[in-house]
């Protein structure tokens, strides 16, 4: 299935085409094989993006609370 996403991007890329269009300087056609053409495209790109984002923000096992570790002097900063 095609998220939105990719849609929504590969509309971006050819928001020149559709300008065109509205203006009557290419006809429908033309646009929508540059959108067909700009949907593999998209797909690609964000699935790259996604894949080189997928490990921020994780942690080693999702759910475990991180227990934080004492200090060697007990906490005491006067201790130094």
């Amino acid at each position: 299935m095609i998220r939105w996403s990719v849609l929504l991007f590969a509309l971006l890329m050819t928001a020149p085409a559709v300008y065109r269009f509205v203006l009557d300087e290419i006809d429908v056609t033309e646009m929508l094989v540059r959108f067909l053409i700009a949907v593999p495209i998209a797909a690609l790109l964000l699935a790259g993006l996604r894949f080189l984002t997928s490990g921020y923000g994780r942690t080693d096992e999702p759910g475990t609370p991180v227990t934080p570790t004492p200090a060697p002097d007990g906490g005491n900063p006067e201790a130094s």
